[in-house]
């Protein structure tokens, strides 16, 4: 079975992301918890797609959508704030993928980002990925059922063959899933309980693979 994952909040995250947009909220005097925050801004992510490389004014649209859902109006001097203190912010790892230290099979990325994933990734888990399919590399992107077919070409395997594990149920689930792959929703915040095919920790991917 080759593994195949979303890089962007399914590998990686920005944890600092929700904190630093929080806190400048309450300088405003609006007050939303991290959770509330999280979840609103995991539902408009699914309705606005990301692009490869994000600019101040994709932020600007994107934000001002963001508060909206909060019941808050933008103003310019709000949504710059936030821009300034949610910019250029940290990836990180998430700390539920142990497994990989001992999987000897293939395992692979499949990704609307830009080139620089590249580099991002193997800081994090050297040596680790066979093939890195990125859309600023492609000319195809999520949720383009292409983009799925070119991954299996390039591993030249039956679809069924591939396990693949993706946060949106638009971008990834939905497209990996009418591919033919064994694909899987990452759920961790518990946002989708009504998924049928959700796990809420990538430590479970062995037993899917077992499974």
């Amino acid at each position: 079975m080759i593994l195949l994952f979303d890089a962007a909040n399914t590998l990686i995250h920005k944890p600092q992301l929700a904190v630093k947009f929080v806190e400048t909220l309450a300088k405003h005097g609006y007050w939303v918890d991290i959770k509330t925050f999280r979840y609103h801004h995991k539902l408009l992510s699914e309705a606005i797609i990301f692009p490869d490389k994000t600019s101040r004014d994709f932020y600007h649209h994107f934000n001002g959508e963001l508060l909206y859902t909060l019941g808050i109006v933008p103003n310019e001097e709000l949504l710059e704030e936030i821009f300034k203190a949610c910019s250029y912010l940290p990836w990180e790892p998430f700390d539920d993928f142990e497994f990989i230290a001992d999987w000897t099979g293939q395992i692979g990325i499949l990704s609307n980002f830009h080139k620089g994933l590249t580099d991002l990734l193997g800081g994090f888990f050297p040596g680790r990925f066979n093939e890195l399919i990125i859309s600023e590399a492609s000319e195809f992107r999520k949720p383009d059922l292409n983009f799925y077919l070119s991954a299996i070409e390039k591993f030249n395997v039956p679809p069924s063959d591939i396990l693949y594990v993706g946060d949106s149920p638009k971008l990834d689930l939905e497209p990996a899933l009418q591919a033919g792959m064994n694909a899987w929703l990452i759920d961790r915040d518990n946002f989708y309980p009504a998924c049928k095919r959700r796990i809420v920790s990538l430590n479970h991917v062995p037993n899917l693979v077992n499974g």
